[in-house]
């Protein structure tokens, strides 16, 4: 499956938010809209909030396969980002812990 946007929220496949964030329950994100992207990492990296200035959100659990889902509802209002349910262009290295995502 990989990652969709679905009712305004990131819905994120269970081996994908395993890979990228192991078990942590909340996730670091930043937006740059200049680039479209959206970044992700886990809160027990100590180096993310130091380079990126963003925020902590929950990753709420969605089903028995691990699926993570996180609500965008701000970022999708704040920037004028079309809203409407797709799959979305990631990318992430098993090991970096961060997935990059394009809006």
């Amino acid at each position: 499956m990989g990652v969709k946007l679905r009712t305004q929220h990131l819905w994120i496949s269970g081996d994908v938010a395993t890979d990228a964030f192991g078990d942590a329950p909340q996730v670091y994100t930043v937006y740059y809209p200049q680039q479209r992207a959206l970044l992700l990492a886990p809160m027990d990296d100590e180096i993310f909030p130091t380079i990126h200035k963003g925020g902590l959100q929950m990753l709420k659990n969605r089903n028995l396969n691990g699926d993570k889902t996180i609500s965008l509802q701000e970022i999708i209002i704040d920037n004028d980002i079309d809203d409407t349910d797709r799959d979305l262009v990631f990318m992430y290295q098993p090991g970096m812990r961060m997935l990059h995502i394009t809006l």
